[in-house]
């Protein structure tokens, strides 16, 4: 068996490839670290940021019972979002999946893509017309003879659906990668043992597939947790999320160490609750597995 070469070998075979990586990390990690940094000075009206080194700005949001129900908010939006993408994207994906290689499977690939060439604040704008009181969906059920208020505009369901359409594409494509690695012999196999196609599906194809669900949830979900454009013009002035918040205390309270401390708060939940969940994902995948 070749042995591995030695670490200064492999240093010296990145040798070109460094540079790009060291600009890469430090245009991430310097913004970071400096946003960091400002999160523990305090705010001055006057002066704006004075420099400092205290806990203040991230005892305020624990203190404070509106922002605390403003990160609940977001939490539960998010998880209710993927929930959602998740049980439509997996019969979708699914059947994708399973479509003869050809022309039409490409078209039908392009057709969920294609969402993903225009930018969220189109298409939450789109919904907008969709979903205020006077808008395509109240003119189609009035047709049905259901004239009555919507209230899908300024609130939370409305903001989930708009969610749901922007981040449906993603768990599609992510789920649609790993059914297509799933062999059809192995459900051959199980329907010639007397399986049902949905107990094939619960009990050969999914936990095999729950890598990819994993995947496809964590995206998802990431994304729903910072989301600005669609809480902002969906939900209306009165309807808040933690990215409209940062960025309200920013850029028009002009609290730039709060503020930060809001982005590292919602940084370190999204980070918290996705790592807890891909942990319990694993020790149920590695049960299923045993």
């Amino acid at each position: 068996m070749p042995s591995s070469p030695p670490p200064a070998a492999r240093l010296r075979g990145s040798g070109p490839v460094l540079p790009a990586v060291l600009f890469v990390l430090a245009g991430m990690i310097a913004p970071l670290a400096l946003m960091l940094r400002t999160s523990f000075d305090r705010f001055d009206p006057e002066t704006l940021i004075v420099s400092a080194l205290t806990l203040d700005n991230y005892l305020r949001f624990f203190e404070t019972p509106f922002f605390r129900e403003v990160l609940g908010r977001t939490i539960a939006i998010s998880a209710l979002s993927t929930a959602i993408c998740l049980i439509l994207g997996l019969p979708v994906a699914y059947y994708l999946a399973r479509f003869p290689t050809g022309a039409a499977k490409s078209r039908l690939l392009m057709l969920i893509l294609v969402p993903l060439l225009i930018g969220n604040a189109v298409r939450t704008s789109a919904w907008m017309l969709i979903l205020n009181d006077h808008g395509v969906l109240a003119a189609g059920l009035a047709r049905l003879g259901i004239s009555r208020p919507l209230g899908l505009m300024y609130s939370a369901s409305g903001v989930t659906i708009a969610l749901v359409s922007v981040l449906l594409p993603f768990m599609i494509i992510t789920l649609n990668s790993v059914f297509e690695g799933i062999e059809t012999t192995l459900e051959e196999a199980a329907g010639s043992l007397g399986a049902s196609h949905l107990t094939t599906m619960c009990r050969v194809v999914l936990p095999l597939a729950l890598p990819g669900v994993l995947a496809g949830c964590v995206l998802c979900f990431t994304l729903s947790m910072n989301a600005y454009a669609t809480p902002v013009l969906i939900g209306g002035p009165k309807f808040h999320m933690m990215a409209p918040t940062v960025y309200q205390q920013i850029t028009e309270a002009m609290n730039w160490p709060f503020g930060s401390a809001l982005a590292f708060v919602l940084m370190g939940m999204t980070l918290g609750l996705t790592v807890g969940l891909t942990l319990a994902v694993q020790r149920r995948y590695r049960r299923w597995m045993a």
